[in-house]
């Protein structure tokens, strides 16, 4: 319990140093803000990845910044059906800001696509505190009309993006941030509410492109990602080395190297969060501030050891289309009557050199 206040400690000190330091606020999810006729607004979005045994943990926070005249809504595109949705740690994702992200004190001081239903089905709902949690199956347009029958407000390029994510995986996370709810529980604006999407899948995802749904080509879209797997990573499109420019843009590596044991043990320290292995995991650490008119396309990551991510979840490659189940057959009797058609014909030439003699 000592080490549990200690680490809660240094959290709220990394916390308010860098909001001190660093005018980047908080996130509301790695997803597509959906506000009703509101003046709420998407900040600097932090998200952890987390794969270990063939299972993403797809952790991120939801928070909201602004005011608005009802609730407001947030879609993810998930890379396949969660096996459950609950609360994150409490503070795992500022412990991760934290290791990367020292404050500075005075002197003194982490695809293939099935057939899409043409109506959306609902797979999993779930209440996270002031937070209302809906995994849906669908394509674009049956995710879209779903949307915008819950009160969803969707901009004029929600088509296109959702589309995209829809040719490659039909499942999506409808989340509602409920404002009665959440003043009556005392949240506060501001207060993040974290998330634990567990996902079975071969390989880590991260949707990157729904960030800029909504957005002019010319906004800043900015994200923190964060990685941890059993080994370093390749990842598509190619993160960069910084360069010592603090206004960098693009997708930079900031961190690539071993977790540290202490950082470990303080994320296995919070609440819910004791699934994590106590070593041998490799933390990654991307930083994302690119125009969204550059942003098209996901972060593909290969945790296998193999370096082959693959183009299609980045979104670089279209999705090829699975064959019919009648097709094996098919090609079974197309070879079987070439067979035979050979022999035919050998049967009639050994007849034919049989005749002459």
């Amino acid at each position: 319990m000592a080490r549990t206040r200690t680490v809660r400690r240094l959290v709220v000190a990394g916390i308010t140093a860098a909001l001190v330091l660093v005018p980047a606020g908080s996130a509301f999810a790695c997803g597509a803000l959906l506000a009703p006729n509101g003046t709420i607004s998407l900040t600097r979005t932090t998200t952890l990845a987390a794969y270990h045994n063939g299972v993403e943990h797809y952790i991120t926070s939801f928070e909201y910044a602004g005011k608005t005249s009802g609730d407001v809504g947030s879609i993810i595109p998930l890379p396949g059906i969660p096996s459950k949705v609950i609360k994150g740690g409490g503070w795992t994702l500022q412990r991760l800001v934290l290791e990367t992200n020292p404050p500075i004190f005075a002197a003194d001081g982490v695809f293939a696509a099935s057939a899409a239903p043409e109506r959306a089905v609902v797979i999993l709902k779930t209440k996270i505190d002031s937070l209302d949690v809906t995994v849906l199956k669908g394509g674009a347009v049956a995710v879209g009309t779903w949307a915008t029958q819950h009160g969803f407000f969707l901009p004029p390029d929600a088509p296109e993006v959702l589309d995209f994510y829809a040719q490659r995986s039909p499942i999506f996370m409808a989340v509602r941030f409920n404002a009665k709810r959440a003043a009556a529980q005392g949240v506060l604006e501001g207060e993040g509410t974290p998330v634990d999407i567990v996902i079975p899948t071969p390989n880590p995802w991260v949707p990157l492109r729904i960030l800029t749904l909504g957005l002019k080509p010319t906004q800043l879209v900015q994200a923190d990602v964060y990685l941890l797997t059993d080994r370093a990573p390749a990842m598509l499109p190619h993160a960069v080395r910084p360069n010592g420019d603090p206004g960098q843009q693009g997708i930079v590596r900031q961190v690539s190297e071993a977790a540290s044991p202490s950082l470990l043990a303080d994320l296995r320290s919070d609440r819910r969060m004791g699934w994590l292995p106590s070593s041998g995991l490799w933390l990654t650490y991307l930083k994302i501030d690119t125009p969204a008119s550059t942003l098209t396309n996901d972060l593909a990551i290969d945790a296998s050891g193999y370096g082959h991510p693959d183009p299609v979840a980045a979104g670089y490659a279209p999705v090829t289309p699975s064959l019919p189940a009648a097709w094996p057959v098919a090609w079974v009797a197309v070879l079987s009557l070439t067979v035979l058609a050979f022999a035919a014909v050998a049967g009639r030439r050994g007849i034919a050199r049989q005749a002459a003699r």
